[in-house]
């Protein structure tokens, strides 16, 4: 569903730009709105979310799925805990799909799905790590690492339960808006990745907003 914001952009206590390869942490608290634009198109917003006051409460890909029967994000769509609780509501999209399947790019996966050469390249779990240990105070580690969800990502269900990554759908200025039913964590790699289309080959900046 594309529905645009009535939000204006003077109007926002943050704005913020995220370079390629580079991560954003942020606390959002309950009520607040965040906004992630894509700012150059076809660029992949890597990105997780945790309770702020309990961070062992975090964004679940299997209860958001179950809760909305669609594997697909859009507005309307509510993210889920691990506790079954709403946690942020999509308000608005202006792009129309985002992923929550393809997971995030790591050396590993670089090395399993392109080449042994790919495994150096810098990644999605590499800048969440760094951003773990460059923030100890908020009571991350590595084992709080899991679901995501890729904003502006393309990956298609094949009919025999198969994923593609595809050519992006965005554009730029295209952005979704979202709005915390609770204190939410909010952990973004801008990704890096230079081996599938999610980034058009070309990765670029996204900008952050917060209301």
């Amino acid at each position: 569903m594309i529905k645009a914001s009535a939000l204006q952009p003077a109007q926002a206590s943050l704005h913020q730009q995220i370079d390629a390869g580079d991560y954003w942490l942020h606390r959002i608290a309950a009520g607040q709105t965040l906004r992630i634009t894509d700012l150059e198109g076809n660029q992949a917003a890597d990105t997780l979310f945790f309770n702020a006051d309990d961070t062992a409460e975090r964004y679940s890909l299997s209860d958001t799925l179950r809760a909305q029967h669609n594997v697909f994000l859009t507005a309307g769509s509510v993210l889920r805990s691990n506790r079954d609780r709403a946690m942020l509501t999509l308000t608005a999209d202006t792009c129309g799909r985002h992923d929550t399947l393809g997971g995030a790019c790591s050396c590993e996966s670089n090395t399993v799905r392109y080449d042994l050469e790919k495994r150096a390249m810098h990644s999605c779990r590499d800048s969440w790590m760094l951003a773990v240990a460059q923030y100890p105070q908020y009571g991350l580690t590595r084992r709080d690492i899991t679901h995501n969800i890729n904003f502006f990502m393309n990956v298609p269900v094949t009919h025999d339960g198969g994923l593609q990554f595809a050519d992006g759908i965005s554009a730029p200025g295209k952005y979704v808006e979202m709005v915390a039913e609770m204190n939410v964590l909010v952990l973004i790699s801008n990704c890096p990745q230079l081996n599938n289309p999610c980034n058009g080959y070309n990765p670029t900046p996204i900008l952050v907003s917060v209301w």
